[in-house]
């Protein structure tokens, strides 16, 4: 289920199979007609949508859609992709989907640990972003034991990103948001990238160290 005018329109306009659209009457005689032809449509009222979803006011309406089956994502040889070790807060995973995004990353691999991509608070963090970022969960040991992609990975202490040759593709890890990279992984890590710090913070968001690290990446390339 997504909330908000700007996720359902996102939806609307996705491969995504729609079940059922909640919406005031003002959003389906503006976009109506984006709606696919089968798919239950309910007039509803801001009370209405108020007590279905979970954003406080909800301006415009709802979508319930179909969620996709779990499919392994194949990676180009000049492509990058993200590895997300245990990333258990939805907030997080959805602003790192919304990220990856915007800096044209379109494939992530996850532990099966990592938060249900699926979750309302991880749709509704991502924006829309979700239904332009294919999510597939595997074992990640097994998963990274039979890639030969070089893996970059997110430590206190490796090459800067600053300077970093990440070269034409690759898989970035992202580990957990307390424990980072889990020794299980670490070991499959080909190069150890970080972030240069000049304050006293002790770490960084892993939503935010994903954006900074996919900024330096774009722009080390281009």
């Amino acid at each position: 289920m997504v909330e908000g005018g700007k996720s359902v329109l996102e939806l609307l306009n996705s491969d995504f199979e729609i079940v059922t659209v909640v919406a005031l009457d003002e959003f389906l005689q503006e976009h109506g007609e984006r709606i696919p032809s089968g798919t239950e449509v309910i007039n509803a009222s801001a009370g209405d949508l108020k007590g279905l979803g979970e954003f406080q006011s909800n301006d415009a309406g709802l979508a319930v859609a179909r969620v996709k089956p779990n499919k392994t994502l194949g990676i180009e040889e000049n492509e990058f992709a993200l590895v997300l070790d245990d990333i258990r807060d939805p907030g997080n995973l959805g602003t790192i989907i919304r990220t990856a995004d915007w800096f044209g990353i379109s494939k992530v691999i996850a532990s099966n640990e990592s938060a249900d991509f699926y979750n309302t608070k991880v749709l509704n963090a991502s924006m829309g972003s979700f239904t332009r970022v294919k999510i597939y969960y595997t074992d990640l040991i097994t998963y990274l034991g039979e890639t030969d992609k070089p893996l970059f990975g997110t430590f206190l202490k490796g090459e800067s990103v600053h300077e970093c040759n990440f070269g034409s593709g690759g898989l970035i890890v992202i580990g957990n948001e307390a424990q980072g990279i889990s020794s299980e992984v670490e070991r499959f890590v080909t190069k150890r990238i970080t972030i240069p710090g000049f304050g006293k913070a002790e770490s960084l968001n892993a939503a935010i160290a994903t954006g900074i690290v996919l900024d330096n990446l774009r722009r080390r390339r281009s």
